[in-house]
């Protein structure tokens, strides 16, 4: 038999952010005295003392630090196990599945899954990254955002434009050559891609010199950054680079600039749209992503 329970280690912890047992015992409205004789039959079990009073503070001893601080992952897949099933009860969908292209500014996808689960602590976002070279399989998707409609993919609207531009990093020889860059004179550098690896031969066949080829937006960055060739790379995710200098953007005599359009998209087998789904498609459609 156990000596503790959850309860008890949820009302320690209540005692330790409150900073006090009349301030927990408020804010799990109970009475004062339920919470410390809770406590006191906890410290008498585990026969450690976990709480100390430091001023008007009620505090954790070094071991109640560390038996709490174990103590709290268990609380908090309890916390979400409740909002789960709370959610269920109230009809909610327990999971949304997301795919979005590996273009999509990251920390605004991630502001827009913060807000989503403090509204819905209840339903769990499982997000899939997708290059834009690739075909996914979305048949298991419920939101989209790609760059490309592949059939099946669900209806949908543009949603954003991603903007690339032309850089090398700042010593590489393209940035001394004299005047505007040629598309003769780009060929004889090694072009960095975001590609996935059956795509890499299609690549070759349209372009006139050497491609090396990146499965992820990071790998592409760091190899322009270490000069291994040049590449049109997502503006936002070099905009640190480009304001330090170390990337410059190319001279070129055209296309110095590249916009690739996202799309919001919906699953067709999706006949109606629940609240938790509309919810994350407004959150997705009034975001600043620029």
């Amino acid at each position: 038999m156990h000596k503790s329970t959850l309860e008890q280690w949820s009302l320690l912890n209540e005692v330790v952010l409150r900073g006090s047992f009349a301030s927990a015992a408020e804010s799990t409205h109970r009475s004062q005295s339920s919470v410390s004789y809770n406590l006191a039959m906890l410290q008498e079990r585990l026969e450690v003392t976990l709480l100390e009073t430091k001023g008007r503070r009620t505090v954790l001893t070094p071991a109640g630090e560390k038996l709490l601080a174990q103590v709290r992952p268990l609380l908090k897949a309890f916390y979400a196990l409740e909002s789960t099933a709370s959610a269920m009860r109230n009809g909610e969908r327990s999971r949304i599945e997301l795919m979005v292209d590996s273009i999509l500014p990251r920390e605004h996808l991630f502001s827009v899954l913060s807000e989503f689960q403090r509204l819905y602590p209840g339903t769990q976002v499982n997000v899939t990254e997708v290059l834009e070279t690739q075909i996914p399989d979305n048949s298991q998707a419920d939101v989209m955002v790609l760059s490309q409609r592949q059939p099946g993919t669900g209806r949908g609207e543009w949603m954003m434009n991603v903007d690339f531009v032309a850089v090398a990093h700042h010593q590489h020889a393209l940035h001394h050559l004299n005047g505007a860059v040629s598309a003769e004179q780009l060929a004889e550098y090694p072009l960095i891609r975001i590609a996935d690896h059956q795509h890499f031969s299609v690549l070759q066949e349209h372009h006139q010199g050497e491609i090396w080829a990146c499965s992820t937006i990071e790998a592409a960055i760091e190899a322009v950054m270490h000069q291994v060739g040049y590449g049109w790379l997502p503006e936002t995710r070099i905009q640190s680079a480009l304001a330090a200098g170390t990337l410059k953007m190319l001279p070129l005599q055209q296309g110095v600039r590249r916009v690739t359009a996202l799309h919001l998209l919906i699953n067709n087998e999706i006949i109606v749209i629940d609240a938790q789904l509309q919810t994350l498609l407004d959150l997705m459609r009034n975001k600043d992503w620029i």
